[in-house]
């Protein structure tokens, strides 16, 4: 069985608990996610410069910007609706900032189940790696702030915010980091090997203003927002390419990929441009049917533990970095279906439960009745 969806494909943003195509954009960045985390874990090392592998990777470099984005679209959601509420702002401070931290007590829950079944293997230091979730909490707790504002104010300077840590990132990446602790700067320091706050608080900063827009716009008005978000997508893909091979800069030294702000904007565009085929996508072909992916977004975040575990734990060990293409292509699809049928047991988990009660007490009652 699979769940049946009420109609909310076209909902309002202010009347609608879930929007199904920020659902489906969600179940698409972690569909993406584990066939790059597939490939990364499992092919073969002398096949990593091959085309389908870096395709797999660049293609696989997306999902964590989705994801970022996303939470800030529900952290303008959060904001909103306490403001719809009457809530003083200082009491819509109070709660972002406890999402903020939800989300590090998540992070830290994360990073001790996977310490504890590595042991004793593992280092304690694993027990402090920076990622996404901590990119997560840090960026709504800096970001808070804005609940002090309007929703009309917060998707200004929700933009402002976004495009100001995209550009300050250059900047801080090139700052003498040697007497800093290590940890200070893996959460600030733009680096390869973790989710710093530069640059990729911005994408939450650009997600709080986008959420803070849909609030704003009436049902109707909903098609032309998604017209303008794909017009304005279109833009910053282009326009970052643009400028990104002009052989100036205005900085001294930049990182195309580690810290330019070229490629926050065009990634941007992508998501912006995702949104809007999510939204035509959900509203006027899958409409009220079941959608395998929107199912990946309802769970994201179940889907995201387990199959770091799977992936990266001890369980696989005899494919870690032994598999061809074809070999890592086959695993990565059978983990797609894995991690779908654990996201439909998650959500059907209560009709399942009243099933086996009522199945229980037909099949059970007669026989007591009877003595047996």
């Amino acid at each position: 069985m699979v769940p049946k969806y009420p109609s909310m494909n076209s909902a309002s943003p202010a009347g609608s608990p879930r929007l199904a195509y920020l659902d489906w954009l969600r179940g698409l960045a972690a569909v993406i996610m584990i066939q790059g985390h597939a490939f990364h874990s499992f092919t073969k090392p002398e096949l990593r410069t091959s085309g389908p592998y870096v395709l797999s990777q660049f293609v696989g470099g997306m999902p964590p910007a989705i994801f970022l984005f996303l939470v800030g679209v529900t952290l303008a959601f959060l904001m909103d609706n306490r403001e719809r509420k009457g809530l003083p702002p200082l009491a819509r401070w109070r709660a972002s900032l406890k999402r903020a931290g939800y989300l590090f007590a998540l992070a830290f829950l994360f990073r001790l189940q996977l310490w504890l079944f590595a042991w004793p293997t593992s280092p304690w230091t694993d027990l402090l790696k920076v990622d996404i979730l901590n990119a997560m909490g840090l960026a709504v707790a800096v970001l808070s702030p804005l609940a002090l504002w309007s929703t009309a104010d917060r998707a200004r300077l929700g933009a402002a915010a976004g495009l100001a840590i995209a550009l300050c990132s250059p900047l801080v990446s090139r700052l003498n980091w040697s007497g800093v602790p290590p940890l200070v700067k893996a959460y600030l320091a733009p680096d390869y090997y973790y989710f710093a706050f530069f640059p990729w608080a911005s994408f939450v900063a650009f997600g709080l203003s986008a959420g803070s827009i849909l609030k704003l716009v009436r049902l109707e008005q909903i098609e032309r927002l998604m017209q303008w978000s794909a017009v304005f997508g279109f833009a910053l893909i282009l326009g970052g390419q643009y400028f990104a091979n002009i052989p100036y800069s205005i900085y001294p030294g930049s990182d195309f990929w580690l810290d330019s702000p070229l490629l926050i904007l065009i990634k941007l565009g992508v998501i912006l441009l995702m949104l809007a085929f999510a939204y035509v996508w959900m509203s006027y072909v899958v409409r009220d049917r079941w959608s395998w992916v929107r199912q990946f977004g309802l769970t994201s975040l179940l889907v995201y533990w387990v199959h770091i575990e799977l992936m990266y734990g001890r369980w696989f060990w005899f494919w870690k970095e032994n598999l061809t293409i074809g070999q890592t292509a086959v695993v990565a699809v059978a983990f797609i279906l894995l991690m779908l049928a654990l996201s439909v047991v998650r959500t059907q988990w209560r009709y399942w439960r009243v099933m086996g009660a009522w199945l229980s007490w037909r099949v059970l009652a007669p026989r007591r009745a009877f003595g047996d």
